[in-house]
């Protein structure tokens, strides 16, 4: 049974808000090809600006406004994909060659499924990211994976990553890509 934990996401110190708390993420992979990842923000959920459920589509610019992303390279290659969740049910992915060298891949092949539970103190989105839809390679390739948030609370944007570059917030800097995860084993 593999052991799951939550991994913290850090703000950036250039953009701190009184409205979040904490922002954890936890990642599961399965044998079956997939990422499950949930993330998790505690914090006054009344002064964050959380967009309204909207039909499920891809959109543009959810960075914007209050998203979650993840960020997802094969170990040792600059070539990675950008996935944007927002809690509307909004979501878009993107396919790079290398640092911010792409564009949005408007394939509904890609359509991420995202559920939201949100209370007076916290958000929860989960999403799942089929891994083979992104190549026949990556399900079997260990992963680099680049976890973060951007919140709008009506104190302004923070920016939240399991790890920030120097100088000003750039999730797509590949030192940001943190997260190691290794293909799961055989089946028992």
């Amino acid at each position: 049974m593999a052991v799951e934990h939550w991994i913290d996401l850090r703000c950036h110190p250039s953009t701190r808000s009184e409205a979040v708390r904490a922002i954890a993420v936890l990642v599961r992979r399965s044998a079956s090809a997939e990422l499950r990842i949930t993330f998790r923000l505690d914090g006054d959920i009344r002064r964050i600006r959380v967009p309204s459920s909207a039909v499920p589509r891809i959109a543009t610019q959810l960075w914007r406004h209050t998203c979650f992303e993840a960020f997802i390279a094969m170990e040792g290659q600059p070539a990675y994909h950008e996935f944007n969740f927002a809690p509307s049910g909004e979501w878009a992915v993107y396919a790079f060659s290398g640092y911010r060298n792409g564009g949005p891949l408007a394939n509904e092949m890609m359509r991420r499924q995202i559920s939201v539970r949100s209370t007076g103190s916290r958000l929860e989105l989960d999403s799942l990211v089929p891994l083979d839809c992104l190549s026949a390679i990556h399900p079997r390739a260990s992963l680099r994976v680049g976890l973060s948030a951007v919140i709008e609370a009506s104190d302004g944007l923070s920016y939240w990553a399991l790890r920030h570059p120097a100088g000003k917030p750039d999730f797509h800097d590949a030192d940001g890509f943190a997260l190691l995860l290794e293909p799961p084993g055989p089946q028992r």
